[in-house]
């Protein structure tokens, strides 16, 4: 894949870039080994002071980096703003945390003997990130802001479709004040990432991506025995029970399934609903995805941007026609609309079965299955029943309900009358195909981190 800014709403190619060389890639790495090494000795407070003003320099480039995203990927104004300001809390968080996140952890020295004795977070050294398009500055920005304040340095391989992006976050940590090579950005192509994965000066990666991507870098990094963290597809249930709001559901429905275009691992994808409310909240859901505006990803009044790659509405379409062609019911939607981009209307498909790639595949745009089931124990194998497993909503306002759900669905997170959505105050990552690892919270800072077991002795 050409590394270029391709706007997914007409289609033009805006600007091409010029992979780096072998040259430029080992000078990245010696300069991030080099500020790895200088980050080991600073203080959090100065790791802090840093990140800080990381935030304030996000915030202050809103407008702008807003629309280089909507640009590269197309995501909306709104939505491209909004995710630059959790960016921005997201480093502030950690900034405020961190030293209390990784503070040395005492044991009992009498236990074992010793005159003292604790457990220590020290930083692992240069991490590789590998990151995808679609939230192309949070997806970074919540690797990066833990990383950096444990004292790791960066190295950002980003998709080859948001390459402006890429490059900003590559200067914005040196313009916050850390070390020149505390992050990087290497402009380079999906074969290129085992050299650097196997450089020694790599101690470590993370990826968000594809399943395919998640076990291309794990098999390179087990045989060179390093640290990886995975945050792959997902294939999300959203379940809506007797007992819920049907109203709020639904309305939640249409923004969970198409936030951010429908490009989403934790947009809920496949709407599982009890028969008891089974009409009402497919007639209102349906109702809110047709009302959705479709359009130019600039225009405050549109809903729903392009897909961000042609590939990408391909893939889509073709799930669907297979769906269709071996029974399924389109309920709106469901066809590629005149003119030019990447378009793809907010689409609902019911009668959806084993047989057709819509029931075991990822949707990564506005394309929802919904499905009646007759009681819990039938949502939850039907909810449960995917290679992935990744987030959960549930709506309901049974107690009961409610314990089985968060004790039996098979994910990294269960959101109880709301929709899926990452914090920096809350564990992320899943299970079986969606990956392993987490981001975010205090495990995320840890996950890059050597936990060294200090005894002492008379």
């Amino acid at each position: 894949m050409a590394i270029a800014t391709v706007d997914p709403a007409t289609g033009v190619v805006e600007r091409t870039f010029t992979p780096m060389s072998a040259a430029d890639v080992e000078e990245a790495l010696a300069r991030a080994a080099r500020a790895a090494a200088a980050l080991r000795r600073t203080s959090f407070a100065e790791r802090a002071a840093w990140m800080r003003a990381a935030a304030d320099l996000l915030e202050a480039d809103v407008a702008t980096l807003a629309a280089t995203m909507t640009r590269e990927m197309g995501k909306t104004l709104a939505s491209a703003e909004a995710e630059i300001r959790k960016s921005a809390r997201g480093c502030r968080f950690y900034a405020e945390h961190a030293e209390a996140m990784l503070a040395p952890e005492p044991v009992d020295a009498a236990a074992v003997g010793a005159v003292s004795a604790w457990s220590v977070y020290q930083p692992l050294g240069v991490v590789l990130a590998v990151m995808p398009w679609n939230f192309p500055v949070w997806q970074v920005l919540r690797f990066a802001a833990p990383a950096l304040m444990a004292g790791n340095a960066g190295l950002l391989k980003h998709a080859s479709n948001v390459p402006q992006t890429a490059l900003y976050l590559g200067a914005l940590f040196a313009r916050a004040g850390f070390p020149a090579g505390a992050f990087g950005t290497l402009l380079i192509g999906s074969a290129d990432v085992e050299r650097v994965l196997r450089d020694d000066r790599v101690a470590a990666a993370t990826l968000t991506g594809s399943e395919a991507a998640g076990r291309s870098v794990a098999r390179i990094a087990g045989d060179a025995l390093k640290k990886t963290v995975l945050e792959l597809g997902g294939s999300d249930p959203f379940l809506v029970l007797p007992s819920a709001d049907v109203a709020r559901a639904a309305a939640t429905a249409v923004v969970a399934r198409c936030q951010n275009n429908g490009q989403s691992c934790i947009a809920a994808k496949r709407f599982i609903v009890h028969t008891d409310v089974y009409d009402e909240f497919v007639a209102a859901f349906t109702r809110g995805m047709a009302a959705l505006r479709v359009g130019d990803p600039a225009d405050p009044g549109t809903d729903v941007g392009p897909i961000a790659t042609e590939a990408g509405r391909a893939e889509l379409e073709e799930l669907v026609a297979d769906a269709v062609a071996n029974g399924a019911e389109v309920l709106t939607g469901g066809y590629r609309p005149a003119g030019p981009g990447w378009f793809y209307p907010p689409t609902v498909l019911a009668g959806v079965d084993p047989s057709m790639r819509l029931y075991r595949e990822e949707t990564f745009g506005p394309v929802a299955t919904v499905y009646r089931v007759a009681d819990l124990d039938e949502a939850l194998d039907l909810a449960n029943a995917t290679a992935f497993g990744l987030g959960a909503a549930v709506w309901t306002t049974d107690d009961a309900d409610r314990a089985r759900c968060v004790a039996e669905l098979e994910c990294g997170a269960v959101t109880v009358n709301g929709m899926t959505v990452s914090y920096p105050q809350l564990p992320f990552g899943g299970i079986k195909t969606s990956g392993y690892g987490r981001e975010l919270a205090a495990a995320g800072i840890r996950e890059f981190c050597n936990l060294k077991a200090v005894w002492i002795g008379q």
